[in-house]
């Protein structure tokens, strides 16, 4: 079979002359979009896909693929690792109606672990399968099986504080170099979209530069509806950039606040400040949830009965991922200063699933995906919204929670975790050490933060000594909220080597520059 050229996925041109197409201006997009808007279903009329192509989820064995539709139709896809499709195997998608804003997911199973594959997607009539869109291209790797190199990226805060997708850089400034990486997949750490975040056409920078916005009608005002909600994520996707990046690298997403409302939690009411008309936050929350797995490939990994959005994905014997959901039962803000634990970040049935699945892993690496950073303090006005409130002693609030899983993984004997988060719009790499630590019955492990993607960049904030943490390396602007023109943009980049199992983190600049790079040998008691 024909070996797979990642960049092939973004040559337009040749696929156009293959009769795949991807739409290849904002432009386009956006028109493309206001497609929710025109009449329903009129006979005669060929269906389109809207905002691309996306897998999300992949495992070993298959995955996720989604499209959106223009209007009813029903999605098809073909998977093959030919590039040219000579030997594609079908697969059938389902019938996507208003009831999902034209959203469709398509599980492919079946293939090779730790393998390229292309796919396409086109959108036919439920009726007349002969009247379809044009192919619209994609590439996913599978998970390997063996011992295989692993490379993957993670981030998060996309399109925040006022700095939305602008067409003069193409959508998203950051996208391009993330693509250069050709990743096996990218974790998007939270914060997928900005619903309250509204967006005008033109922002002038400090400097008397203007930056330029791409305004949709659900960008111009705070999420309420699940129309607005939905408009979030389709808004990201007019990014040219950014829509032809998610084709060819698989997308694993957590969730954050800002999917929501700034710093939320389960039963909140909201003030009456006149942004909002519906102020009870779980009615927002439903909403919001549903726009996220609409819009975003999320496979059916999660074991939690009641919704939250949290997994385990396994990359052959050198790395499994734990992707936390301490979003879904985080409890209210508070002065964090509690002195028994509640469970009020991840909650009781999480924690044990953490600690059962530790314990049950035998890959080489651990890699938990935290919503929030450990060990630095995120204020909520007096407040405390992250899990360290500044306290200097032993742990408290939010603090008891981690120290749990800390302790747990020490008894289990894994010394071979680290923690990836983003969330405070900077990246930064932390040390964590009992020898330095209030609260000592944890064995050392690194903690590496990244972000913003397309957002406004902040801090650095202050560390908490409970856990003994230290700033290896710290990256943030020198005035708060700078805009991606002025380049404090990050993602952050993990490999690990099939032949020494060591595993390296690169923290990257906008431009994909390494600005700090740490290795890890494996432990092996």
């Amino acid at each position: 079979m024909t070996p797979l050229n990642r960049r092939s996925v973004l040559g337009l041109g040749a696929a156009a002359g293959a009769g795949l197409v991807i739409p290849t201006t904002a432009a386009t997009a956006h028109a493309a979009h206001a497609a929710r808007t025109a009449p329903a279903f009129i006979r005669g009329d060929r269906p389109t896909l809207t905002h691309g192509v996306q897998s999300g989820d992949v495992g070993s064995r298959g995955g996720v693929l989604w499209s959106r539709a223009d209007k009813t139709s029903r999605l098809v896809a073909e998977i093959s690792a030919d590039e040219s499709f000579r030997r594609a195997r079908p697969v059938n998608g389902p019938v996507v109606t208003a009831r999902s804003d034209f959203t469709g997911e398509l599980k492919v199973n079946g293939l090779e672990a730790g393998r390229d594959y292309f796919y396409r997607i086109r959108a036919v009539d439920a009726d007349d399968p002969r009247r379809g869109s044009a192919w619209e291209l994609g590439r996913l790797r599978t998970a390997p099986a063996r011992r295989q190199d692993i490379r993957f990226l993670w981030s998060g805060d996309i399109a925040g504080q006022g700095w939305g997708a602008n067409p003069d850089f193409g959508g998203f400034r950051i996208a391009p170099a993330m693509a250069a990486r050709e990743a096996d997949f990218f974790l998007s750490s939270g914060d997928n979209v900005y619903a309250d975040g509204p967006l005008t056409s033109t922002v002038t920078l400090p400097d008397g530069r203007i930056w330029n916005n791409i305004v949709t009608e659900e960008k111009d005002k705070v999420a309420e509806t699940l129309t607005e909600f939905r408009g979030q994520y389709a808004y990201n996707l007019l990014a040219d950039n950014w829509r032809a990046f998610l084709a060819q690298t698989p997308i694993v997403a957590q969730w954050d606040d800002h999917e929501v409302t700034n710093n939320w939690y389960p039963g909140e009411i909201l003030p009456d400040d006149g942004r909002y008309t519906e102020r009870r936050v779980d009615v927002l929350a439903a909403r919001a949830k549903q726009a996220f797995h609409e819009y975003i490939p999320v496979g059916d990994a999660s074991p939690d009965p009641d919704g939250r959005i949290y997994r385990k994905l396994s990359y052959g014997p050198l790395m499994d991922l734990f992707v936390l959901d301490m979003r879904t039962h985080k409890d209210a803000n508070t002065t964090d200063t509690e002195t028994s634990a509640d469970g009020g970040v991840l909650g009781e049935r999480q924690t044990r699933w953490l600690l059962r699945e530790l314990a049950a892993s035998r890959a080489t690496w651990k890699v938990i995906a935290a919503d929030l950073p450990i060990g630095l303090v995120v204020p909520d006005g007096t407040l405390q919204e992250g899990l360290a409130q500044g306290d200097a002693g032993a742990p408290l609030g939010r603090e008891l929670d981690i120290a749990k899983i800390l302790t747990g993984l020490k008894r289990l004997g894994i010394r071979n975790h680290v923690w990836l988060t983003a969330d405070v719009h900077y990246t930064a790499a932390h040390s964590y050490s009992p020898d330095r630590a209030a609260y000592q019955d944890f064995d050392p492990f690194w903690e590496f933060v990244s972000g913003p993607l397309n957002a406004g960049a902040f801090g650095p904030n202050k560390l908490d000594p409970t856990f003994g943490p230290a700033a290896e390396f710290v990256a943030a602007p020198p005035a708060a909220n700078a805009s991606p023109a002025d380049g404090f943009q990050f993602f952050g980049e993990v490999e690990i080597d099939a032949r020494t199992q060591q595993l390296t983190v690169t923290l990257r600049d906008i431009d994909g520059g390494a600005l700090f790079t740490k290795t890890l040998d494996p432990s092996f008691r």
